[in-house]
């Protein structure tokens, strides 16, 4: 969740980082059969600035942290323009949120910071017009734009939108909401340790875990089942300092393997995401803003998403592959 300042470094057992190959990565278009992804740094933030923009009454948008100018002034010009734009940000965040949050202010957008019900309000989301919902591992911080590796999901079906849009609506006013899962949809703190357990413990064949942390015990714990039970387990991590060292040995000894990163100055595992069993007629992901952590899972308001399409899993998988590489 936070970053601090460290060199870049590989456990023993690490092979050195793969270059992004940005050109060979196709740039997504709005979701129109369900979901389109977003890889990032890969195919820059373009997509999310038009998707703002193309706003013709609505724009909703709940995110931990907002220091990109970019979006902060369209989605001024948005309000300006007749669109009813609400924001949260989290209220702990104000030293990065703060310059936004008056920004927003100063343009009649209806910008509120999160409700102290959640420890963070950690979720990367943005909804226009009540039809389509970008749910995302990244905050729109153009601080961390060219380093970090995130995913996004453009979404429209219809029960996940309805169900974005009503927990938007409780969280904007402070008020309690048990949320929908709608067709995809994977909540903190109400239901995303069961879920993401679930889909860690029902991988047959593989599974590829990409994680900014790496510390719930729970979770863990089903990765390593998950190797010695001989599920083919691959895991990349951002491992600053060291901190998770001990969590990821244990899958080495289980049998994984294990990719780190651990640096804030050059390339960064930002991303949340779960591949399982790729390349069968049962595989899923999950990309979100999860983190393996106990506060992430069950004190935090989060969003991710768990599918099955094809395209999303495909791509999600090939920028882990060239992560793990």
């Amino acid at each position: 969740m936070h970053r601090a300042i460290g060199r870049r470094v590989t456990l023993a057992f690490a092979a050195s980082v793969t270059m992004i190959a940005a050109a060979t990565v196709p740039q997504p278009a709005h979701a129109t059969g369900g979901y389109s992804l977003l890889v990032l740094p890969d195919q820059g933030e373009s997509a999310i600035y038009n998707f703002i923009n193309s706003a013709k009454t609505s724009i909703d948008v709940t995110m931990y942290e907002l220091r990109d100018t970019t979006v902060t002034a369209d989605l001024v010009n948005r309000e300006k323009a007749g669109v009813k734009v609400r924001v949260i940000l989290d209220g702990k965040q104000t030293s990065v949120n703060s310059a936004a949050y008056s920004a927003l202010r100063s343009g009649a957008v209806s910008v509120e910071y999160s409700s102290t019900a959640f420890v963070y309000t950690h979720q990367k989301t943005i909804t226009v017009d009540g039809a389509e919902s970008y749910i995302s591992t990244g905050n729109l911080d153009s601080k961390y734009y060219s380093t970090s590796r995130d995913y996004g999901v453009f979404d429209t079906n219809a029960s996940d939108v309805s169900a974005v849009e009503a927990v938007f609506a409780a969280d904007f006013a402070k008020t309690s909401i048990t949320p929908s899962d709608g067709a995809d949809l994977v909540w903190s703190p109400t239901d995303s340790q069961s879920r993401l357990l679930s889909l860690i413990n029902g991988a047959q064949r593989s599974l590829d875990v990409e994680e900014e942390e790496f510390g719930d015990t729970a979770l863990v714990n089903a990765v390593v089942a998950d190797a010695q039970r001989g599920v083919a387990v691959r895991v990349v991590a951002e491992n600053e300092s060291g901190t998770y060292t001990s969590q990821l040995n244990k899958v080495i000894a289980a049998g994984g393997e294990v990719k780190t990163y651990t640096s804030s100055t050059g390339y960064y595992i930002h991303a949340k995401a779960i591949v399982a069993d790729y390349g069968t007629s049962t595989a899923k992901v999950f990309q979100g803003s999860e983190n393996f952590s106990d506060n992430s899972l069950n004190h935090n308001r989060e969003l991710g998403l768990i599918l099955s399409d094809s395209g999303v899993i495909s791509g999600i998988e090939s920028a882990f592959n060239s992560d793990f590489s």
